[in-house]
């Protein structure tokens, strides 16, 4: 994104106070059934639903009758004091014109694959919408991501199209001679390149009339790509019913947004809470979405932006909250928020009880999968229960589960098991694409496993334990170990390694890296050599993913079998017998 004036807006498709250049007659805001105008119940499901008509336009629609307030749909800033400010009808202009983007000038079809790679930038919400008012189903992806990454997930996929960064087009044209299917190329960019089409160039000539797709609950909208603890990450796919769940009375509870609220998602744009808590939640709200492009996160800025903007409601993993606590600031009390929530790893208790001294607010646990959206919750005005994560979200069942599917008494530790028979609720996902093996291995009798251990109350409150395998969450990033272990065993120095979680005060928890040295480096100096290791796999896989603590071992513990016991080591960095 370049610098923008304060106050202007992108491409000058509209004027300096965000009147249409366009006549009102120009615009065609079909009156369709939404939000305001019918709502269903937690057990009717539609036959058809598509989140740019039935949300987006509705609130257009509102907007241009004056029944909805000047509030903006999208309020993005960066750290430069510019600022881009849309409203909802401007917001169903420009996703309009994306639409046609994609499919006359990209020539994608409903049911096509769309990789979309890019930061915190406006771009991402016109695209997403475009993606969904075409039944594109597009695939965020962290712009943290390298070619390896880009490849693994172009090829798998087979997408059609990719949008992104000129800081991420050499990495893929670096590998998109051998992803024969891809076709288009899509440059957010202010600067072109060859072989790439022009994003904002485009969106100013493109009509912005497009007839919304009349997709069916069941049609596929989004593919998140998730890690797992053997082999690359898998392929998760969802359904409208992830929009629509953001619609029934019961999710609504969790957070209690109003049209007045601003909501700010810290979230990564490539994560599922992005695209639940930075655009499905708020917007079925008509709540206005803040984002700050935060290149890094860096706790002061967060600080001033707390104090500066009318924000109501934030979201972020409790690695941002605890980094927020470890500054000197004597004032938290922040003028206009009014509820925090949190969700991605484990909060601590006393995180918790310093955040409410602090800044006179609770944080509210949630707890969610790419594969479930947000399934439990402690709900606004919901009675706390200190270290839990509340409780379970309609429509979703969700018990404690033993590995063959049995519901266990309370108090007792078990998996989190999600019931789908003998139906299956809105917004779980469909299954993981091309990999039948996989969904047979969830799937646990009646329940979709999650394979994180927690208990549950006889009250229905959740306590997360842990991941049943060697899942890592770091800073909210879940991280394979096999996927660090594979970019460690590209390095000459690596015989074989072992990636686990390790305690960490600041980010609660980091990817660790037991390594066994070929006989060449064996006698290198180790310091530096962890330098070099960690650095390596910055530059072959997401920066993210590299360890931030590596120790150096003459061999790693193993089964009978030789399969590496990730546990013992786990085990072991966290005290446990």
């Amino acid at each position: 994104m370049q610098c923008l004036g304060k106050g202007r807006v992108l491409w000058g498709i509209f004027k300096s106070n965000h009147s249409l250049n366009l006549a009102p007659q120009q615009l065609h805001h079909q009156h369709v059934s939404g939000v305001g105008a019918s709502r269903w119940n937690d057990q009717e499901k539609p036959e058809g639903f598509n989140f740019a008509s039935h949300v987006l336009d509705y609130w257009a629609q509102m907007e241009k009758e004056g029944k909805r307030g000047p509030e903006p749909a999208l309020w993005w800033v960066n750290g430069q004091g510019n600022e881009i400010k849309w409203s909802f009808r401007e917001m169903s202009d420009l996703t309009q014109r994306t639409a046609n983007i994609l499919m006359q000038n990209c020539g994608l079809q409903q049911g096509d694959h769309l990789a979309l790679v890019l930061p915190r930038v406006p771009e991402w919400w016109l695209v997403t919408m475009g993606c969904i008012r075409t039944g594109v189903i597009f695939m965020p992806g962290t712009s943290q991501l390298k070619a390896k990454d880009i490849h693994y997930r172009l090829q798998e996929s087979k997408a059609k199209a990719i949008v992104t960064t000129e800081t991420l087009a050499p990495e893929v044209d670096s590998i998109a001679s051998e992803c024969p299917a891809l076709k288009s190329k899509i440059l957010v960019s202010d600067q072109g390149r060859e072989g790439w089409l022009d994003f904002r160039s485009l969106i100013k000539s493109a009509s912005p009339e497009h007839t919304c797709v009349r997709s069916k609950v069941e049609d596929p909208m989004v593919i998140f790509f998730t890690s797992g603890t053997t082999g690359l990450p898998k392929m998760v796919k969802h359904n409208q019913g992830l929009a629509l769940r953001s619609y029934l009375p019961s999710c609504r509870k969790l957070f209690q947004l109003r049209t007045t609220d601003v909501l700010w998602c810290m979230s990564d744009p490539g994560w599922i809470l992005a695209t639940v808590g930075c655009l499905l939640e708020p917007w079925t709200a008509g709540s206005t979405v803040f984002i700050h492009h935060l290149p890094q996160f860096d706790p002061q800025v967060i600080i001033q932006t707390l104090f500066k903007y009318p924000v109501t409601q934030c979201l972020a993993a409790p690695a941002v909250y605890r980094m927020i606590l470890q500054q000197k600031e004597a004032n938290l009390k922040f003028p206009t928020l009014e509820h925090c929530s949190t969700g991605g790893e484990t909060l601590l208790p006393e995180e918790q009880e310093q955040w409410k001294s602090r800044t006179g607010l609770l944080l509210h646990e949630i707890y969610g999968q790419s594969e479930t959206g947000i399934a439990c919750g402690v709900s606004r005005g919901m009675k706390t229960k200190l270290g839990s994560m509340g409780k379970a979200i309609a429509p979703f069942e969700v018990q404690i589960i033993d590995d063959k599917g049995n519901v266990l008494p309370p108090d007792t530790e078990g998996y989190i098991g999600i019931r789908t028979k003998p139906v299956k609720p809105v917004g779980i996902f469909e299954g993981y694409e091309n990999n039948p093996e996989k969904n047979s291995e969830v799937q646990c009798g009646d329940f979709y496993n999650s394979g994180d251990l927690a208990k549950m109350d006889s009250e229905g409150y959740i306590w997360f334990k842990g991941r049943g395998d060697d899942i890592i969450n770091a800073s909210g990033y879940r991280i394979g170990p096999s996927e660090v272990e594979n970019a460690l065993a590209e390095h000459p120095a690596v015989a074989e390694s072992a990636v686990v979680s390790s305690p960490d005060p600041r980010r609660g928890e980091v990817v660790k890296a037991f390594v066994v040295l070929t006989p060449k480096f064996q006698s290198h100096d180790q310091e530096q050599l962890t330098k070099e290791l960690q650095q390596h796999v910055k530059l072959v896989t997401a920066p993210y993913k590299y360890p931030r603590k590596v120790e150096f071992v003459p061999e790693l513990p193993k089964t009978v079998t030789g399969k590496i016991r990730r546990s013992e080591l786990r085990r072991k960095e966290y005290g446990l017998k």
